[in-house]
């Protein structure tokens, strides 16, 4: 048994709880840009920014929040962006 194994099961035998172990999942803080969206577009979620002329090509004028002159979204409407517009690219 390890030194941070050992800890582990004393610190489970004091009846002290592991912050870890209780905190879990993460919360959102910034929310999907997209108004039909209620994902979170932090980070760690994988969320990206879009600029305004791409968030109005795919959504239309209107339907997206703006922050800061980009468009913050979730990473299932990066995705759907991305596929979008994976075709209007020309090198």
């Amino acid at each position: 048994m390890g030194f941070k194994a050992r800890a582990r099961k004393n610190r489970q035998e004091s009846g002290e709880e592991d912050e870890q172990s209780t905190s879990g999942q993460k919360e959102g803080e910034i929310p999907c840009g997209v108004s039909s969206c209620d994902d979170f577009a932090d980070k760690h979620f994988g969320g990206r920014s879009l600029s305004v002329d791409n968030a109005t090509e795919m959504w239309g004028e209107g339907s997206f929040e703006e922050r800061k002159g980009r468009v913050r979204v979730c990473k299932s409407c990066y995705r759907k962006w991305k596929k979008e517009s994976k075709e209007d690219d020309m090198y």
